[in-house]
């Protein structure tokens, strides 16, 4: 992944930014008192953590012009995430609540996002050859154009803007079956979005929804992400690396592994066994980010799925939507696995 001389921001990344409202000490909803407070987004997740990681981002998103937005704003701001391309326009913030699960019951969401400022973009509002100049990579994911036709529309017009500007494509599948809401099936949109893509993260299920591809449910996950791969490189031709994470639970314990397709050759994670899950929303995006890092730092492929999973393993034991780690506490994780010990 060269990075072309004269390209001063690595990545700009695209999507809803969102305030998270989460019910608080892991009361369910009907019992909770109370809500802990968290800024998020898909996108916004991913640059937080590579702006940590040293990489030069931007987040462009729609917001209304409130104190609830601007704050947020500030926050990205506060771990080195450029937001000098955000628009105003609209009334209110996506909001979305959460409830914690656990190895008995799973976590659940709900999504307050209609109506909101992110849904009502229009094609015009961005001028993305001007976002986009001097800008090496452009990452979004499935659920910008899962909220509204006029929102799938932009990322479109996005899309095409940084394909002519010859900018390298990440792509998120992201699936969330709740937010398709406008009378299109995610098939009918995402394949045609998609297709920009050279590198892209995905999970076997949005794989399938998105193009009807199926892989043996018998097999072991490696083998079943082989065959997905090999079915969608035809759907995508210009893909030269995917990643996928995967969870599995062996004698009543979450395990996390990760595998990456690149340029033809498959590589694999050691599997990490997690204790405890402190929260796992926004691991995918910590993976994702942790992806577009490796490449961008032109680690070897094993070095970079090691990398993502590392990212991917850490987020779960931070509160939140954002992996608030260090490259060394990564690094150190890679060296020692999952640890209880205190650093002094």
């Amino acid at each position: 992944m060269d990075q072309p001389a004269g390209k001063k921001v690595q990545l700009a990344a695209f999507g809803e930014f969102l305030l998270r409202l989460h019910s608080h000490q892991a009361k369910r909803f009907q019992q909770t008192d109370a809500y802990t407070a968290y800024y998020a987004g898909a996108e916004a997740n991913v640059c937080v953590l590579l702006a940590r990681l040293g990489m030069n981002v931007n987040y462009v998103s729609r917001v209304p012009d409130n104190d609830i937005a601007l704050a947020g704003i500030q926050q990205l701001k506060s771990h080195g995430v450029g937001t000098e391309h955000m628009i105003f326009g609209g009334d209110r913030l996506g909001l979305y609540f959460t409830e914690s699960g656990n190895h008995i019951r799973s976590s659940r969401v709900i999504y307050d996002r209609t109506g909101a400022s992110f849904s009502g973009l229009q094609p015009g509002m961005i001028n993305w050859k001007q976002v986009l100049q001097n800008t090496y990579c452009f990452h979004w994911s499935g659920v910008a154009a899962a909220l509204s036709a006029s929102a799938a529309d932009v990322c479109r017009e996005a899309l095409e803007a940084a394909s002519e500007l010859g900018l390298t494509i990440s792509g998120d599948f992201n699936y969330r079956s709740k937010l398709w809401q406008y009378g299109k099936h995610p098939k009918e949109i995402m394949p045609a979005l998609l297709q920009y893509s050279t590198v892209a993260v995905a999970d076997l299920d949005a794989v399938n929804i998105y193009y009807g591809i199926e892989t043996d449910k018998e097999l072991p996950l490696e083998e079943r992400f082989k065959q997905t791969v090999q079915q969608l490189q035809q759907k995508m031709p210009k893909l030269q690396t995917l990643g996928m994470s995967f969870r599995k639970t062996i004698q009543q314990q979450t395990v996390y592994l990760a595998a990456l397709a690149h340029k033809g050759e498959y590589y694999f994670s050691e599997g990490y066994a997690i204790p405890h899950v402190t929260d796992q929303i926004g691991t995918g995006d910590a993976f994702t980010a942790g992806i577009l890092y490796g490449l961008m730092q032109e680690m070897t492929p094993q070095n970079i799925i090691s990398f993502a999973t590392a990212c991917g393993v850490l987020k779960q034991s931070i509160a939140g939507d954002w992996a608030i780690i260090s490259k060394e506490e990564i690094e150190e994780f890679i060296q020692t696995g999952v640890s209880g010990r205190i650093i002094r």
